[in-house]
C-alpha cells in the first residue's frame, strides 16, 4: 500500500503549516491560551476560509476530505503549533450531525465548514472511565419531544460551542451498548448549565449539567436506541485526530531538543557530543518513528469496513502515542535541564499537551486493555 500523501494533502499541509508559522507563532498561541475564551475567533475564521475545516469532512458531508489521512495531515500540523481552536469538538459533532440528521444536519455541518458554527461532542460522564457504553444521562419521551437529565464531563471547548451533540440513554442499563441515542442541543437551551475551566495544556473544557432540558422531536439524531455504532466511529475519528496531533507535537519537541544539544556547551563542547545523551536521543527518534507507523496504520484503517480491524488499529495507535508521548515529554525536559520546566520555553507547553492527549478519549492503559479485548473477539 502506498502511504505517500496525495498532492492535494501535501499542498493543504504546506498551506496550513505556513499560515501557522507566520500568523500563529508561540507568543500568539500563548496569548490566546491565557485568554478567558482560550481560542481566537479571528484565527478560526481564517482557517475555515482556507478550507481547513472542510478537509475534515467528505464530499457527501459538504467538505472535500474526510478520509483518515486527511484528518492526520490537518491535526499533525495543528499539533506542531499547539493550536487551541475547537477543531476536535467540531469534527466529532459534525460527524454526528452529518451521518444521522439528514438535511438539517447537513446545513449545520456546512455552517461549521464555513466557520459560522462551532460544535462540541458531549459524551463522557464523570463515572464512565472511558467506557463508551457507560451512559447514565437519560432522555425520556414526552408529547412532541424529549426531556434530558444528567451530566457530562470534560467537554472540550463547550463554552465556545453553538451546539452540542449529547448522548443519552433512552433504554437499557447504564453500561448497555443498546439503548443509547444522540441529541443536538443548543448551547442556549433552558436547563443546560455549564462550568468552564482551563486545562493544564492551555485548552479549555467544561462540565455540563442537564436539568429537565426539553427538546423537540427533530433534536434526535438517527434512530432511537441505535447510536452506539455511530458513537464508536465518531470517537475513532477523534482518537486518530489526537494521535496525529500528538505526533506533530512530538516532532517539534524532538527538533527543539536536538537543537539544544547542538548549542548548549559544557567543558567547552556541545553536550550533544556526549555518548550517553546521543543514545537517549536515538531511543526517542526510534520511538517517534514507531508512533508514526501506528498513526499511519490507524489512518488507513479508519475508512475500512472491518470494524474489529479499525478499532484495533485505533487502540494500538492511541496506546503507542500515549506511551511514546510521555517518553518524549520526559526526555525532552530532562535533556534541557532546569530550563525545560520554565513557562517561557515552548517545550514545557508541548510536554503538557503530550501528557494531556494521553488522557483524552482513553489513556494508554485503557487502550491496551481494549486492544487485547478486541483481539480476543477476533480469535
Amino acid at each position: 500500500m502506498n502511504f505517500e500523501h496525495t498532492e492535494d494533502r501535501r499542498m493543504m499541509a504546506e498551506s496550513l503549516g505556513r499560515y501557522l508559522r507566520e500568523q500563529y507563532p508561540f507568543a500568539e498561541r500563548d496569548t490566546i491560551a491565557r485568554s478567558a475564551a482560550g481560542r481566537s475567533p479571528e484565527h478560526w475564521q481564517r482557517m475555515a476560509q482556507m478550507g481547513i475545516v472542510g478537509a475534515l469532512f467528505g464530499e457527501h458531508q459538504g467538505g472535500y476530505g474526510g478520509a483518515g489521512f486527511d484528518l492526520a495531515v490537518v491535526f499533525e500540523e495543528l499539533g506542531r503549533r499547539l493550536v487551541t481552536e475547537p477543531f476536535l469538538g467540531t469534527l466529532m459533532a459534525g460527524l454526528a450531525l452529518s451521518e444521522a440528521a439528514g438535511n438539517a444536519g447537513q446545513a449545520r455541518v456546512q455552517a461549521m465548514i464555513d466557520g459560522q458554527c462551532i460544535g462540541a461532542f458531549a459524551h463522557a460522564e464523570p463515572d464512565a472511565a472511558y467506557a463508551l457504553a457507560r451512559v447514565s444521562t437519560t432522555a425520556r419521551r414526552t408529547e412532541g419531544g424529549w426531556v434530558l437529565d444528567g451530566a457530562k464531563a470534560v467537554v472540550p471547548h463547550a463554552e465556545a460551542a453553538d451546539l452540542l451533540v449529547v448522548s443519552a440513554r433512552t433504554s437499557g442499563a447504564p453500561a448497555d451498548e443498546q439503548g443509547i441515542s444522540l441529541f443536538v442541543v443548543s448551547a442556549k437551551a433552558v436547563g443546560l448549565a455549564l462550568r468552564g475551566y482551563p486545562l493544564v495544556d492551555g485548552g479549555r473544557a467544561a462540565e455540563l449539567v442537564l436539568t429537565n432540558v426539553r427538546l423537540g422531536d427533530e433534536a434526535l439524531l438517527g434512530a432511537v436506541d441505535q447510536a452506539y455504532p455511530l458513537i464508536e466511529r465518531i470517537v475513532g475519528a477523534g482518537v486518530l485526530a489526537l494521535c496525529a496531533e500528538s505526533l506533530g507535537a512530538m516532532e517539534v519537541a524532538k527538533d527543539d531538543t536536538l537543537e539544544y544539544l547542538r548549542t548548549r556547551q559544557q567543558f567547552g563542547v556541545p553536550i550533544g557530543s556526549f555518548q550517553a545523551l546521543q543514545h537517549r536521543m536515538v531511543d526517542v527518534l526510534l520511538e517517534i518513528e514507531q508512533a508514526r507507523s501506528a498513526v499511519i496504520r490507524a489512518a488507513a484503517a479508519l475508512d475500512g469496513d472491518d470494524r474489529l480491524a479499525r478499532e484495533q488499529a485505533l487502540s494500538a495507535a492511541k496506546y503507542t502515542i500515549g506511551r511514546v508521548g510521555i517518553l518524549v515529554a520526559e526526555e525532552a525536559i530532562q535533556l534541557h535541564g532546569g530550563i525545560g520546566m520554565t513557562w517561557e520555553l515552548p517545550l514545557a507547553h508541548y510536554a503538557k499537551r503530550l501528557v494531556m492527549i494521553d488522557h483524552q478519549l482513553g489513556d494508554e492503559d485503557f487502550h491496551l486493555q481494549r486492544y487485547m479485548a478486541l483481539g480476543g473477539a477476533r480469535s
